[in-house]
């Protein structure tokens, strides 16, 4: 539990005299009384590292008595015959490092004492505006009682300022469990290209990347897997994954699972019965491209902007010669045009959340990149049936090919280099 102690007081280090507060995620239902899989907020999980609902922590440093508290369940041997075992109060302290650990049921009578007279509370407010208007009512308790002496905090400020800054930068532990993620994620990207045949349905093939992640020991998916044939893939977030596999469609997947709560990012795209049409090769190796001069520009110093920026260029510069754009690069650019066959960005934050936290720009500009973030690169090229001045021989064509890249000190480091997406390869894959 070191790693996740120093990650607390570093924090504690940027707070000042303030009382930082952070409530793990709520039990959701699905039906009934059947509960969905239960998973801990990302930032109370990266701090504590408890993995229980009905919990909550608490940083109040300098306090004499321990500045870890952790409000949990306690045990219950009844209610563990029926829902499993809990750490309750000592597991808080002895496992997880809790210097205090009081029943989560007592949190309304022992939480604003905590509060009184320190001057700001941190807290990510908005998040969840039940636990928001509990807040409230435990400042406004301590707030009742000047007249004794006591102060109430004046403010309270976004902890996400702090501890989303530390979040963005992975030390090496991090890294490794995301590389995990990936090598996980990328052998079932393997094995649906070699299992994958026409007159199979898309469930099919995601019941594969299920079947990978649990016998691997993830605990689950980092997002509702994508499994996109034909038309599909030009649907962007398209988790139906129902429709019958036809042979000349591709298939556009994007998949990764989680390890110990840190995601992989994966998207591939392959032809279903094995063999990339001409019109498919063409566009493919227009987004291979754009993907390969997007991850060259990943390196410290580099802007965010510009590995998007190398993708659009390639992107616009492959439309124009396979005739789905007329007019000049530039123009092109700087109108957006490109955007009637790409319509997102190149990539996105990757850790604990498949859309990490982390501001992409700082004082307006868009941020440097630094040893220690992780990203995605993503680019992807979409003709929908239909579409205007299109020739049809293009229609239905859906590719995205997306990898998980960490910056290094000297450039980057593909993370989901085990996932084949040369033609060549994947053909080769898809053939024996």
């Amino acid at each position: 539990m070191d790693v996740f102690a120093k990650r607390r007081r570093e924090v504690m280090q940027l707070m000042g005299s303030g009382v930082a507060i952070i409530p793990t995620a709520g039990e959701s239902l699905r039906n009934g009384d059947v509960h969905f899989p239960f998973r801990a907020a990302s930032d109370f999980y990266y701090l504590t590292h408890f993995p229980e609902p009905e919990a909550i922590a608490v940083l109040v440093p300098g306090r004499g008595h321990g500045e870890f508290i952790l409000f949990c369940r306690e045990r219950d041997p009844g209610k563990e015959i029926w829902d499993g075992r809990r750490a309750g109060l000592e597991g808080a302290r002895k496992v997880f490092g809790a210097d205090d650990a009081f029943p989560f049921s007592d949190i309304d009578e022992i939480l604003p004492g905590l509060l009184e007279n320190r001057d700001k509370v941190f807290y990510c407010m908005g998040a969840n505006p039940g636990f928001d208007n509990r807040l409230m009512t435990w400042v406004n308790e301590v707030r009742s009682k000047t007249r004794s002496g006591v102060t109430a905090p004046a403010e309270i400020l976004d902890l996400g300022h702090i501890l989303h800054e530390m979040r963005l930068v992975k030390h090496s532990k991090e890294k490794a469990l995301t590389k995990k993620a990936c090598k996980v994620s990328s052998r079932a990207h393997r094995r649906a290209m070699q299992e994958c045949r026409p007159g199979m349905h898309e469930y099919e093939i995601e019941a594969i990347f299920q079947h990978e992640f649990r016998m691997a020991g993830s605990e689950s998916t980092a997002y509702p897997s994508i499994v996109a044939g034909g038309e599909n893939a030009c649907i962007l977030h398209y988790t139906s994954n129902d429709a019958e596999l036809r042979d000349g469609d591709l298939l556009l997947i994007d998949a990764g699972c989680e390890m110990d709560g840190y995601a992989a990012d994966i998207s591939r795209t392959f032809p279903v019965n094995g063999k990339f049409s001409a019109e498919q090769r063409a566009l493919y190796e227009v987004v291979l491209n754009a993907q390969l001069a997007a991850i060259d520009c990943v390196r410290p110093g580099a802007s965010w902007d510009e590995p998007h920026n190398a993708a659009v260029r390639v992107l616009t510069e492959g439309l124009i010669e396979h005739g789905l754009l007329s007019g000049t690069t530039d123009e092109l650019i700087e109108n957006e045009d490109y955007r009637r066959f790409y319509m997102h960005r190149t990539g996105h934050w990757l850790g604990m959340d498949v859309h990490d936290v982390g501001d992409y720009k700082v004082n307006n500009k868009w941020r440097e990149l630094e040893a220690g973030m992780i990203l995605t690169v993503e680019p992807g090229l979409y003709i929908s049936a239909g579409a205007k001045d299109v020739d049809k021989r293009w229609w239905n064509i859906g590719i995205r090919i997306e990898d998980d890249v960490a910056v290094t000190a000297k450039g980057c480091d593909v993370l989901s280099s085990d996932a084949p997406k040369q033609i060549d390869d994947i053909e080769h894959l898809m053939r024996y």
